[in-house]
């Protein structure tokens, strides 16, 4: 695999601009699944306890041959351990099904306005405590909207080095992209093939075609151009390698504009603003 650039994180920080996720992939085909991803070169692995294949991320990871230090991984908090000391006791659990010490990149997965009396503000300072005591290396947060990411901006003392979005070419989030680039908040993007519908897209196949490239490449390759930290998924070796082979071919400035024009404000998964509990 062509080497993988990083992102320079606010906290100085980096982060490998493509990884592999593990939502929706069931606990028992986790381990090899991310055991594939590790051989292929993936050195970036994201996961949430509301996933429920933490420890088997963690048993791939120590069977894998690979120095803790050389793979980044990012998990999340548990939907329902907003309050403080629920938040702490899942971090533990998280750090143990992991069997590590510390987690490169913690979440707070959504913001939940509507629950916990809409205070993610003390959920976000103790995540500061994690991210003091060196535990978490970073923290940030998922599904965060712009007056969500006020509020910690005016009410805590440490930014969020990142923020999970849905982001695919049928939902560009140019509003909250660009809040995060005026704070220095790196973007990740969550369902960036909007689970394959986009796919069959026109303008996509039609520049596919001509680079020489799968749909899912050019769809992946529109992320990085733009600045995105992305991880696809899938548990079939080929598609893990292929959805990898994205660095020896560049978009045009104008391959790029397309695939953005193709926005159509059409989310896959819940609103921020309204969704209360469950794991995405």
């Amino acid at each position: 695999m062509t080497a993988i650039p990083d992102i320079l994180l606010s906290n100085g920080q980096t982060i490998p601009q493509f990884g592999f996720g593990v939502f929706l992939i069931p606990p028992a085909e986790t381990a090899q699944a991310v055991t594939t991803a590790l051989q292929a070169g993936y050195r970036h692995i994201d996961t949430a306890e509301g996933y429920g294949n933490e420890k088997e991320v963690g048993e791939a990871i120590d069977g894998s041959g690979l120095d803790r230090a050389d793979v980044f991984v990012t998990s999340k908090l548990n939907n329902g351990s907003h309050r403080p000391d629920d938040a702490r006791r899942a971090f533990d659990r998280t750090l143990g099904a992991l069997g590590s010490d510390y987690v490169d990149l913690f979440l707070i997965h959504w913001p939940l306005p509507t629950k916990y009396d809409g205070d993610y503000v003390s959920t976000w300072q103790t995540l500061e405590e994690f991210y003091r005591d060196g535990r978490a290396r970073s923290i940030g947060v998922s599904n965060f909207q712009p007056h969500h990411l006020r509020r910690l901006h005016e009410e805590c003392e440490v930014p969020p080095a990142a923020n999970q979005i849905e982001i695919h070419p049928y939902f560009t989030q140019p509003e909250v992209r660009a809040f995060c680039g005026q704070h220095q908040i790196a973007v990740e993007a969550w369902a960036p093939l909007a689970q394959g519908a986009v796919l069959g897209d026109p303008t996509i196949d039609e520049i596919a075609g001509r680079v020489g490239k799968t749909p899912a490449q050019v769809v992946l390759r529109w992320h990085i151009e733009r600045g995105d930290i992305v991880f696809p998924k899938s548990v079939t070796p080929a598609r893990i390698s292929e959805n990898a082979d994205i660095f020896d071919f560049e978009l045009s400035g104008e391959d790029v504009e397309a695939i953005t024009a193709l926005d159509r404000g059409q989310r896959r998964g819940p609103d921020p603003d309204t969704f209360d509990l469950g794991a995405n």
